[in-house]
């Protein structure tokens, strides 16, 4: 099959992600691949866990007065918004609608930015209170989860944005859908992964 063949929204197949069989096995691929990154942040989570209780050593006070949980609500609600418009761009693509699907996917990366954003800000807020990455084992394992996840949310937007660039002039093709159709895939993970760490990390450490 022509991988950069001309559709039309009639022609234009039914799930074209998977379409042909490079895209079927680099599905696959891509799924094993989400399995190894479910490893790593299960055990940084373990880690944490383990951790957590033993207290931020030498810090003048508890998680309860530290985490800025209102940042923290604003932060989920732009990932889980960023989400829900991956959604819409992949629900266009699947209908063939190039433009439609390149502008919900441009709200996605903007969302996600945000997101970035506050979490730098935060970062700097907990150093300048002296919560640093060497202060505790405590703050080394925050610090490792809390700082991959937001490491993988940078990747995700450098992916999205070279998608939306190198594919700009090119329009949608049985090449770049299954490209765009494992970004969402990722992304998806990423959000799902900051629901645990919002959970575990910020709600358990305000609750106590």
């Amino acid at each position: 099959m022509d991988l950069n063949k001309k559709f039309t929204p009639e022609t234009w197949p039914e799930h074209p992600e998977r379409a042909t069989l490079e895209a079927k096995n680099k599905f696959v691929g891509f799924w094993l691949f989400l399995g190894g990154e479910t490893i790593l942040f299960a055990t940084l989570f373990a880690t944490y866990m383990a951790l957590k209780n033993k207290g931020p050593s030498g810090f003048g006070f508890s998680t309860q007065e530290l985490y800025q949980l209102p940042l923290v609500f604003v932060m989920t609600l732009l990932l889980l918004t960023s989400s829900l418009t991956s959604v819409y761009a992949m629900h266009h693509m699947k209908n063939y609608n190039f433009k439609k699907m390149q502008l919900w996917l441009a709200i996605t990366a903007f969302l996600g930015l945000c997101f970035l954003g506050l979490e730098v800000y935060e970062f700097s807020h907990y150093v300048k209170e002296g919560f640093t990455f060497g202060n505790s084992a405590f703050s080394s394992s925050f610090f490792t989860l809390v700082g991959t996840h937001g490491f993988h949310v940078a990747i995700g937007l450098v992916w999205v944005t070279l998608l939306l660039l190198r594919n700009a002039k090119r329009g949608l093709n049985l090449y770049n859908a299954t490209k765009y159709y494992t970004f969402s895939l990722y992304w998806h993970f990423i959000d799902v992964v900051w629901v645990f760490i919002f959970t575990v990390v910020y709600l358990m450490g305000v609750i106590g």
